[in-house]
């Protein structure tokens, strides 16, 4: 990656309070947090209980809509596995947090293989899926060629070594095999309107901020091919909420409401919805 520049300053609102700059290869039209933490460091920035992808926690009206909104975005991932699987039917679902998918996959005789960094998520995603799910650590070991269909819903924008990363999922996908990747779009209508305040630009836990043009161009570099781009209406809301109480300093939900309804909308004519789902095919 070659020439940059600054893109927009941000805040870490979760956690330290700490800024980052949003700096913007043009050539992919692709926005990098830094400074980036280091790996020592990293995990630090997760130590918040409002996050929500490693706890099965019902403690408000926030957190009960959003596992509602879960149970509907959970069925909708199976129908789109089933679509594109094999006989063999095997999956890895890399940053599976507590398990949730998996166990909608393995109910529907899915061979499930699960990745989670989180200690305290991963044990809960054991107890639903059959002790299936392991430590970052196991991920270089499995063997090449191994998986029909391997998903990181919201995960591609926390690996550090974005590259190296991607170089991994080829090695572990079948020729012909699936990779779907659903990450936030900093194109979006709610991006525009919230700017630095914004909840799915997540400092520094988000490392990378995708667009269509880099999703395509990262992966055709591994002869990975773009097939379909789903829109994630549900994200224009929930990150809307996020964005209203990190703007205002409280949880607007009739205005987070309008925003994301307006951003929906002009995402039907723009194709540039809050989050995005990629189907890559591998050759």
């Amino acid at each position: 990656m070659a020439k940059t520049d600054n893109f927009l300053k941000v805040k870490d609102h979760s956690v330290s309070g700490e800024e980052f700059v949003l700096v913007r290869h043009p050539e992919l039209d692709l926005l990098e947090t830094t400074p980036k933490p280091s790996l020592e460091r990293l995990p630090e920035y997760y130590k918040s209980e409002d996050y929500i992808s490693h706890t099965d926690a019902k403690r408000n009206v926030f957190e009960k809509v959003y596992h509602v909104v879960r149970n509907i975005s959970l069925q909708r991932k199976l129908k789109l596995i089933n679509a594109v699987s094999s006989e063999s039917k095997s999956l890895l679902d890399i940053g599976c947090g507590t398990g949730d998918f998996l166990k909608v996959a393995q109910d529907a005789n899915w061979n499930v293989f699960g990745i989670e960094p989180n200690e305290e998520a991963r044990s809960i995603a054991n107890k639903k899926t059959k002790n299936n799910v392991f430590d970052v650590s196991k991920f270089p070991t499995l063997k090449d060629q191994s998986f029909d269909v391997i998903t990181l819903w919201h995960v591609l924008e926390h690996l550090p070594d974005l590259k190296k990363e991607i170089e991994q999922l080829k090695r572990l996908l079948r020729p012909n095999g699936t990779l779907i990747i659903a990450v936030p779009n900093f194109k979006s209508y709610d991006a525009n309107y919230y700017k630095s305040y914004w909840a799915a630009f997540d400092v520094p836990r988000h490392l990378w901020h995708f667009s269509k043009t880099a999703i395509s161009e990262l992966f055709m570099e591994q002869d990975m091919v773009v097939g379909n781009i789903l829109p994630m209406p549900f994200d224009a809301f929930y990150v809307s909420l996020l964005s209203e109480k990190y703007k205002n300093g409280k949880m607007n939900f009739l205005k987070a409401f309008w925003v994301g309804i307006q951003s929906n909308l002009k995402a039907k004519r723009s194709g540039e919805y809050s989050s995005l789902i990629y189907v890559l095919k591998n050759k």
